[in-house]
C-alpha cells in the first residue's frame, strides 16, 4: 500500500511539475505586421515600448511561477504531497506572452520596413529581457 501511494505521488509530481512554463520556453505567436502599416515611426516606437514593458512584466511573472512550481514540486514529493495541488497554472498568461512576442516582432519588422530611426535592415527583433532571465 505504501509503495502504491508513493508511486502515485511521484507520478503526480512529475505530471504537475511542468505546470508553469518559463518565458524563454513560450512559443511566439505569428502576428502579421500589416496591422501596423498605418502607424508612423513615432507611433511604432511608442507601441514597441508599450509591448516591451508588458513583455518584461509578464515574462517576470511566468519565470517566477515556473520557479515556484519547481520548488513546490520538490517539497511536495519529499515532505507534503498535498502541496502539489498548489501549483499555479498560467496558461492565459503564457498565451498572452506568446501573442505579445509576436506583436513585438511585427512592430519591429514594420519599423524596419519604414526605415524608422534606430532600426537597420540587418537587425533581427530583440525581445526585452525578462527580469530574472540571464
Amino acid at each position: 500500500m505504501k509503495k502504491t501511494l508513493l508511486s502515485v505521488m511521484v507520478i503526480t509530481a512529475v505530471g504537475l511539475g511542468a505546470c508553469s512554463t518559463a518565458s524563454k520556453d513560450v512559443a511566439t505567436v505569428e502576428v502579421s505586421p500589416l496591422q501596423y502599416q498605418a502607424y508612423d515611426c513615432n507611433q511604432l516606437a511608442a507601441e514597441s515600448l508599450r509591448i516591451g514593458a508588458r513583455v518584461k512584466q509578464l515574462g517576470g511573472r511566468l519565470d517566477e511561477a515556473a520557479s515556484n512550481d519547481k520548488k513546490i514540486t520538490g517539497v511536495g514529493v519529499i515532505l507534503f504531497w498535498p502541496a502539489l495541488f498548489a501549483l499555479g497554472g498560467t496558461k492565459e498568461q503564457e498565451a498572452e506572452y506568446g501573442r505579445l512576442k509576436g506583436e513585438y516582432e511585427a512592430v519591429q519588422k514594420t519599423m524596419v520596413q519604414k526605415s524608422c530611426p534606430g532600426t537597420t535592415t540587418a537587425a533581427a527583433p530583440v525581445m526585452p529581457a525578462s527580469p530574472g532571465v540571464k
